[in-house]
């Protein structure tokens, strides 16, 4: 097929994603994007800058099957937009996220209009793709919940039809061979990496670690992620009284640096209040990390809790004594850390999210009937 692919925030993951699956694809893709950031600006103008780019193509001769597009763009404005010939192609959109369920940063009130264009995008689409069950699940739920909310003529069978149309494609992983090192050390090497926010729950962390070092447990620390010019204050704070345990603290300049860093670390972990995916998680297992997981949000789908009960001791509860419990029991457990069962398990996980599994599997959807929106 030829593909033509939108993508208004060309950067982070959205980029990886598509990068990684045309790198792999056996169609042919024409891309056209915007840079990643003034992500409300994209949002809003994103249609009409790429409307008149996909014009000058088909003037040139350019002709696709199918048009690819992210939630970051305003799908039913560009199908108005477009040429005659484009406009009636069939049209794929992949939630990355949203704009109702995302997480406003420091408490901030939510711009709904962005939500609402999610919406009108994924009713406009003839095929519309979640990077996991749990997102796919938790954007239906709320778009029901916040429509029901509305004065009247409320689009119950939009709604519908976009649940009926919607499924699941997760994203790949790739981490390029690297394994995780041998510790050279009796210490349990800890690795945390997200977003430096609050939805991410650093708190949760830093006050399991702050009860690890009253109970005299031996561990190094390394701490990366994005970081942002707005930092919460936990950081900081954590930095100066864990310092003895650091090992490494802050962004990684590099995809390369991130990997060789978080191979050096024994456990993974993640505490975190709202994620739609979890690439960090599963490249921290590709690479042979234990996950220590919060049981909640995509983590049980990405381990297969539901059809295998031995995946529990890949996760705790959620709160800081109970992840300080767990990490202690691992720092006295032989070096392997994982059993037999369990290595089972995370390796079955890794196939099912390498990009080689995953852009085979992609392209197959596109090439069925619902792939090609007829």
């Amino acid at each position: 097929m030829r593909i033509l692919a939108l993508e208004p925030y060309y950067g982070g993951s959205h980029q990886v994603f598509l990068d990684e699956w045309i790198r792999r694809s056996q169609h042919r893709w024409e891309l056209l994007t915007l840079p990643a950031h003034h992500w409300k600006w994209r949002m809003r103008h994103a249609a009409l800058w790429f409307a008149e780019e996909v014009r000058r193509l088909w003037a040139a001769g350019s002709r696709w099957d199918m048009v690819f597009c992210s939630d970051m763009l305003d799908l039913a404005q560009l199908r108005g937009l477009v040429s005659p010939g484009v406009a009636p192609l069939p049209c794929l959109v992949y939630f990355h996220e949203n704009q109702l369920t995302y997480p406003t940063r420091c408490g901030g009130e939510r711009d709904l209009h962005f939500a609402f264009t999610n919406f009108t995008t994924a009713v406009a689409a003839d095929r519309v793709w979640f990077n996991s069950q749990f997102h796919r699940r938790s954007f239906l739920t709320a778009v029901r919940r916040w429509l029901t909310a509305m004065p009247d003529h409320i689009p119950r069978a939009q709604l519908a039809a976009v649940e009926a149309k919607s499924s699941v494609e997760s994203p790949g992983i790739d981490v390029a061979d690297r394994r995780r090192l041998p510790s050279p050390d009796s210490s349990l090497r800890i690795a945390w990496a997200a977003r430096w926010e609050h939805d991410k729950n650093p708190k949760t962390f830093f006050d399991a670690l702050r009860t690890l070092q009253q109970w005299g447990v031996d561990f190094r620390l390394t701490v990366c992620g994005q970081r942002f010019r707005e930092v919460p204050h936990e950081f900081a704070a954590a930095r100066a009284e864990l310092a003895s345990h650091i090992e490494h603290w802050g962004p990684l300049a590099s995809r390369a640096e991130y990997l060789d860093c978080l191979s050096r670390a024994d456990v993974f972990v993640s505490t975190a209040l709202h994620e739609f995916f979890g690439l960090a998680v599963m490249e921290s297992i590709a690479l042979g990390l234990f996950p220590l997981l919060p049981e909640r949000l995509s983590y049980p789908e990405l381990l297969g809790l539901d059809r295998d009960p031995a995946a529990q001791s890949f996760f705790y509860d959620g709160t800081p004594s109970h992840l300080a419990r767990r990490l202690a029991e691992l720092s006295r457990a032989p070096r392997g850390l994982t059993t037999s069962r369990q290595e089972h398990i995370l390796a079955s996980a890794t196939r099912t999210y390498i990009w080689s599994h995953r852009a085979a599997a992609m392209d197959a959807a596109l090439l069925s009937p619902g792939g090609r929106g007829v």
